[in-house]
């Protein structure tokens, strides 16, 4: 039996082969991992939630499939689940990291402070705020980043633990 050749995403295995070689030597320096947290945490500041407290293990977790993104120039969630996830693409060095997460943050424009997920958006969906919920989200106490560059991307993504956007639960 075995598996087919044909099945085997070499895409994948090159990403995923290149992310182990590499290891913790293209994860976040101090200063970028500061940088990101600061700027989720003036989001919940001004929501009135508690700081989010930096994850190592999310962080690794998230370089990983940064680097996955960028080296197959794809963009899509991972599949590994227990935690929620943000993801970003831009044209790679155009962007500083504050502005990628307020990127996300500027969904705050569309958000009902008092609603029930999914019911969180004044546009009627709740993906129009998404990003800016879980930035937000009352029950997240940690947060951890990777970014990579590739194919003249730079891929920022991010993981939250506990995961937010539950339906039935209030964001705040």
């Amino acid at each position: 039996m075995g598996v087919s050749l044909k099945a085997i995403d070499y895409g994948m295995v090159a990403a995923m082969a290149l992310a182990l070689i590499a290891g913790p030597g293209n994860a976040l320096a101090d200063s970028e991992a500061t940088v990101l947290l600061e700027a989720h945490n003036r989001y919940r500041e001004d929501v009135g939630v508690p700081p989010l407290a930096w994850s190592p293990p999310l962080a690794e977790s998230a370089q990983a499939w940064a680097e996955h993104l960028a080296a197959t120039n794809s963009f899509a969630h991972s599949a590994a689940g227990g935690y929620g996830e943000n993801i970003w693409k831009g044209t790679a060095g155009a962007y500083e990291l504050s502005d990628m997460v307020d990127s996300w943050g500027a969904e705050k424009q569309y958000f009902v402070s008092d609603g029930v997920f999914p019911a969180v958006a004044t546009t009627g969906n709740w993906r129009d705020v998404g990003h800016y919920t879980q930035i937000i989200w009352r029950q997240t106490t940690e947060v951890g980043c990777g970014l990579a560059s590739g194919q003249g991307w730079d891929v920022l993504v991010c993981q939250y633990t506990p995961p937010g956007n539950y339906i039935g639960q209030p964001p705040l």
